[in-house]
């Protein structure tokens, strides 16, 4: 597309790589996800990296949006694409694991629940968000058995490149660890969707963008921005109820994405630029409801700036 400017604007597109239109080109119609939950835990909870989880991660692990975990997998797919169809009555699946870790188990666990989420009508592909420190060489296997006869992503948690800011929230893992998950999924072919925060206490606007430029010069394929979101009932909540630390205004954060997507490499696949907290849960900020005006003012400002993704990505970057 000659990374300068998307022709296809002209026609109302947006001005960065959106999953939904990767989605439309590879299957050649509308494909959403599926959340599901299959069980799993995570090493940051049950004692093996820490307890209790990172201090932002919610009690469902940020899988506020899936199905319930005590029906089985054909059951949770059923209800929760039945809620979606609403939306899209006419799509295609991707059975999407995002609550804990999803690649915390033997490998016949995880055969077992991936096995069944494939097997559903219409399902076309699965989505995986796990942990750099849960990749083991059986579990790289399965995935890159899945890659071969199904399109699959890996999401992978970052969340921010400063190791002191990893520590404050209880990560469990070093940015030497997540490089080395990404070097693994990478040698394998498997697609990687790095996740992303911002508006942590202590880092600053310079940290942040510098999360951003170390993710556009790794070879990954994809990438999830999120918010930090104040959730009732976890260990961030109880310190924000304490010390009630600045988090990102509308406007701020609005700037902060723009600025980013012009730094990512413009092939790159954004799978999301702000997050979703359940709205009973949300304590802040509480303008992060309002998604779309969040997306709106997004592509607002692009516009305003005649900007794009890409637009001031260095190929110097690239790893």
């Amino acid at each position: 597309m000659g990374f300068a400017r998307f022709s296809a604007w002209q026609n109302g597109e947006k001005r960065y790589n959106t999953l939904n239109k990767h989605l439309r080109e590879t299957f050649g119609e509308k494909v959403f996800k599926v959340s599901l939950d299959g069980g799993f835990t995570c090493p940051n909870r049950d004692g093996t990296r820490g307890w209790g989880g990172c201090i932002y991660c919610s009690s469902r692990g940020s899988g506020d949006f899936a199905g319930e975990v005590s029906h089985s997998i054909e059951q949770q797919f059923v209800e929760v694409k039945e809620r979606m169809c609403k939306k899209w009555p006419k799509a295609k699946y991707l059975a999407y694991f995002q609550a804990y870790t999803n690649t915390y188990a033997p490998v016949s666990k995880l055969r077992e629940v991936y096995e069944e989420a494939l097997c559903q009508e219409d399902v076309v592909g699965i989505s995986i968000a796990t942990r750099p420190d849960c990749l083991p060489e059986e579990v790289l296997d399965y995935l890159e058995e899945l890659n071969q006869r199904t399109y699959l992503w890996v999401e992978l948690g970052l969340q921010s490149i400063h190791d002191r800011t990893m520590n404050w929230v209880r990560r469990g893992h070093t940015y030497d660890e997540f490089l080395a998950g990404v070097a693994a999924l990478h040698d394998r072919g498997i697609r990687v969707c790095v996740h992303v925060i911002l508006g942590f206490p202590g880092e600053t606007y310079e940290d942040m963008m510098a999360t951003a430029q170390a993710v556009a010069a790794l070879p990954v394929q994809g990438i999830k921005i999120h918010l930090l979101h104040i959730i009732k009932g976890t260990p961030l909540a109880k310190l924000y109820e304490r010390e009630s630390f600045p988090l990102p205004t509308f406007e701020e954060y609005v700037s902060l994405v723009s600025d980013i997507l012009e730094v990512l490499p413009p092939q790159m696949i954004i799978h999301r630029l702000t997050g979703d907290g359940a709205p009973d849960d949300l304590i802040a900020p509480l303008w992060s409801r309002k998604k779309w005006e969040v997306l709106n003012a997004i592509d607002r400002e692009l516009l305003k700036r005649d900007t794009w993704q890409g637009k001031s990505f260095s190929k110097d970057l690239e790893t």
